[in-house]
């Protein structure tokens, strides 16, 4: 799998819309670590959720 996010990049989860944006904090392997704005830190498995990286 081509993980194509790195720390400091924004995203959304599509399914939780409700988190606000996020930013990616740190990637291990299939792992990512996102600080969201409304929820805080949420460790994402990325073969489960689908992040949408934001153009900023």
């Amino acid at each position: 799998m081509h993980i194509d996010f790195e720390p400091g990049d924004y995203v959304i989860n599509p399914a939780k819309n409700d988190w606000g944006i996020g930013q990616i904090q740190s990637i291990i392997g299939n792992k990512v670590t996102v600080n969201f704005e409304n929820t805080g830190k949420q460790v994402i498995n990325i073969e489960v959720v689908v992040l949408e990286k934001l153009k900023r």
